[in-house]
Parts: structure tokens; sequence; C-alpha cells
């Protein structure tokens, strides 16, 4: 370990050591689960190690607070995925149904999905939601958007290459 991540991860010990049973309490009262806020808590410190920002002794809660709020977006955001893909497959007949891996998979992949379509700029997620869910034509959604049908075309090659990239890695 280098001077530059020894000293990284003495602050992260610091920083975990004085507010580490704060930042559990505000994530349970949050969840209302202790081992939901548990498991965040260890993520908004694993974050931190990733990012190499500590912030300073006097923004230390806010700067906790606001990556714990991010993340306990994200945890509702897959719930709320996992929820209506389970919904969707409570419909299909039973000998149609996947197995409990497939299922799993199938979760992951509308996760890193979703993560892709929240990163692509408002209009070029909309194009794409737009085409693939309403069916709605090029023309119409521009109608829609107020851009060019080129526009469109561009928004809509962008979020699919950002899905693609996201089930199979970045394209090069």
């Amino acid at each position: 370990m280098g001077t530059a991540e020894l000293a990284l991860s003495q602050r992260v010990e610091v920083l975990y050591t004085d507010h580490h049973g704060w930042l559990r309490g505000l994530l349970r009262r949050k969840l209302g689960n202790a081992f939901d806020a548990a498991d965040l808590a260890h993520d908004v410190y694993l974050q931190l190690m990733r990012t190499g920002r500590v912030p300073p002794a006097g923004e230390s809660r806010r700067h906790l607070t606001q990556i714990a709020n991010g993340l306990v977006i994200d945890l509702y955001r897959r719930r709320q995925i996992e929820m209506a893909y389970l919904e969707a497959l409570a419909l299909l007949p039973e000998p149609v149904a996947p197995s409990e891996e497939t299922r799993a998979l199938a979760v992951e992949a509308l996760i890193e999905i979703d993560a892709a379509l929240q990163s692509l700029p408002a209009k070029a997620r909309q194009a794409l939601l737009m085409n693939r869910l309403e069916g709605l034509a090029y023309r119409d959604i521009a109608t829609a958007l107020r851009v060019s049908v080129s526009s469109v075309e561009k928004y809509i090659a962008a979020g699919l290459l950002a899905c693609y990239g996201a089930l199979h890695g970045p394209r090069h």
C-alpha cells in the first residue's frame, strides 16, 4: 500500500470511528430496517474509499448524508425494478415462469439498463422509451420533443448503445 492509499485509509478510518454509529442510526430511521441500514452505511464508506474524497471535519456529516441519500435512492430504485419484474412474472403460467437464477439475472440486467438510461440526457432517454415502449415513430417523437428527426435518430442510437454497453460492456 502506497503513502497516498495509507493516508486515505487512515482518514476514512477516523471518519468511520467518529460517525459510523450516527450514520447507521440515520439510515435505520430512513429505511426502518437495521440490516439495510448497516449494509448501506458500509457502502457509504466503500464509496469514499473508491472516490478517494474524504470531506473536511466540519463537512463530514453533510457529505456522509449526501452519499447515503444517493444510496437509499438507488436501493429503492432497485427494489421497484425487482418488484415490477416479479409482478410481471406472477402473471405467467407456472411452467413458463423462469428459474430463480434466471430471475436474479434478469433483475440485475434491468438494474443495469435502468442505470444506463438514467445516465442519458433526458431527451435521449425519452426518445428511446417513446420508441421502444410506446411504439412511436421517429417523426412523432421529434414532434413531441420539439427536435429534428435526425436528433431523434441520434438520441435513440445513443440510448441503444448505452443499453448494449450496460449488458455487454462498452463498445470500442
